[in-house]
């Protein structure tokens, strides 16, 4: 069931990227970032289930806490960048 719910979280990272790849306006590719690090993290989340995973939980936080800053950081440029 892991390998399940893992081929499926990386068959949308892959969506991700390809929307980052296409996206006609910047805000498209910020938003197709901060779906690329939430596939991430759930990905790592899903790792660490697995038993005898060496993934730290401290790991998926760290993970989260910068694609947040990051999209945030990028958001605050884009709105800028308009007026």
């Amino acid at each position: 069931m892991i390998d399940v719910a893992l081929v499926i979280t990386s068959l949308a990272a892959l969506l991700f990227v390809a929307r980052m790849l296409r996206g006609p306006a910047l805000a498209d590719r910020v938003i197709s970032v901060d779906g690329f690090v939430s596939t991430i993290v759930i990905g790592v989340t899903i790792a660490s289930v697995r038993p005898g995973s060496g993934v730290v939980e401290s790991t998926v936080l760290v993970v989260a806490l910068g694609g947040f800053v990051g999209t945030a950081i990028l958001a605050r440029f884009i709105e800028r960048r308009g007026s």
